[in-house]
This record gives structure tokens, sequence and C-alpha cells, in this order.
């Protein structure tokens, strides 16, 4: 459950761990779709002395703009690609480091430590199914997992809104195919890094496309039983549990991002 920690979702651990490694006097620079590994690289940034700009879709969700914005980041909202644009504001000077989610082993490896504490449970756990945008959450908790437990099977899940991770998984290669929507921010990409495709075929199993609508069940489904109100990324992989037929007697899901606009979510119905 990564949405009891000071920034509700997941990206912290790797963010901290790799921020943490920069110089000092450097500017953390990053591309975040949707908006959650932003407020990770501000909170980190800030953590350890440094400064964050952060580059945003403009259509950005204004709590998570607010969440940047107070964790001390300058935020630059766009109408073009995001990681593009900090990937060439970070190379105009060099105390600006690009941080890309997906790209950096060390982001995958901080996201890993989730797979530490999954095995410390001690529960014979036979499938991991985990939310995948560009992949270092899904990445860094196989990575360790496969170490460990090589039997275990990581099913990763996107959105059928964009899929071009898995299709990307499926080929071996860089496929690009433009999102049709933002809903589930926090997983649709247009274009994964290539280094985390390779990641991806090596560690990942199976890949889940999940529909919009079943979303939005799941996302009533985890407020009802759960009492907690997650963001549509971080539904994804209870949604996946919901309306797949997963293989395993026991499966673990990782559950990241409560970043939700609480007046958008009240507008949601169940389908």
């Amino acid at each position: 459950m990564e949405t009891l920690n000071p920034l509700r979702s997941f990206k912290g651990r790797g963010a901290d761990f790799m921020v943490g490694a920069l110089p000092p006097g450097s500017t953390a620079v990053c591309g975040s779709g949707g908006g959650n590994f932003g407020q990770a690289i501000a909170y980190a940034a800030r953590r350890h002395g440094l400064r964050a700009e952060v580059f945003v879709p403009a259509s950005m969700s204004p709590v998570k703009l607010d969440r940047m914005t107070a964790l001390g980041a300058t935020v630059h909202k766009t109408h073009d690609d995001p990681k593009a644009m900090a990937t060439t504001y970070a190379a105009e000077k060099p105390e600006r480091i690009l941080v890309a989610d997906g790209k950096d082993a060390r982001i995958s490896e901080g996201a890993g430590t989730i797979g530490v504490e999954l095995l410390r449970s001690r529960v014979d756990i036979d499938t991991v199914v985990v939310p995948v945008g560009d992949g270092a959450l899904a990445t860094g908790v196989a990575k360790w997992i496969k170490a460990q437990r090589p039997d275990v099977r990581i099913v990763g899940v996107g959105t059928s809104a964009a899929p071009a991770m898995a299709e990307s998984w499926r080929a071996g290669t860089v496929i690009e195919i433009e999102r049709r929507n933002t809903f589930t921010a926090g997983i649709s990409i247009s274009k994964p890094w290539p280094e985390a495709v390779t990641r991806m075929r090596d560690l990942v199993d199976d890949m889940i496309l999940v529909a919009d609508a079943a979303i939005v069940d799941t996302m009533h489904l985890a407020a009802r039983t759960l009492g907690v109100l997650l963001e549509p990324a971080g539904a994804a992989g209870l949604a996946a549990v919901a309306g797949h037929d997963v293989p395993g007697d026991v499966l673990a899901v990782v559950l990241t991002g409560a970043n939700a606009d609480l007046a958008t979510y009240s507008e949601l119905t169940v389908r």
C-alpha cells in the first residue's frame, strides 16, 4: 500500500536514491507526465539541499501542481512532451542534471525496495502485479524478487489508452504510440526509454492492459472496501486482478498513487 507516505506514491523511493547521489549545487530536472514523479523529485531535492525543475503537461492536475510547488520545485507547464523538454533544458547548463524515470537504473533500484518488503512478509507469493508507466517500479521490484525467488511471476499492468510500453515489451524494441487520453496519467506514456524496454523484457513475465471503465470501477471498489481514494493509475493493478485471470493462488498487488483530484473523483460513475 504505497499511499501512506508524504508523497502518496512509491515514487519517492527511487527519486531519493537517485537525487541523493547528485553533486552539491546541482539542479535536478525531470519531465513528469503524471505528476507523482515530479513531486518525488521536488521532495528529494529539498531533502538534499538541491533545486528541482519539473516539466509537466499543460493539463496537469491542480492537486499535483500545488503539491510540487509546495515542495519547492520550479514547475514548467508545456504543450509539448515533458520528457523531451526536460532533456533539452537539462543539456543547456552543466549543473542541470536530467533525472529520467524509467531510464536511470538507480530510480528502479530505489523502487525495488518494495520487492524487498514483499518477500520479508514471508507470505508464499506466486505472482506480483505492478502498474507500469515508464517501468521503473516493475523492473525494480522484479530485479530483487527474481534474484531471490525466480519462480515468482511479475505481471505489469498498463492502460489500453496508452499501450506504448506493452507493445514495446512484446516487440523487444521501442514503439511509439500516441496516448488517446490522460485519464490514467501516471501510467500513460507514448514512448518508453530504450533502457526501460530492455529491462522490462528481461524481468517482466507478462503485460495486461486495462480499460478506463475497469479502472473507474476499481477506484470505487478500493474506496468502498479499503477506504483508499486511489488515483486512476494507482488502481490499475487491482483492476487487472479484478478483471483478468491472473495466474497464481497468492497474488501481491502494488497500490500506488492517492493524489486524486477530489472534484474529478466525485464526478466518476461506475460503468
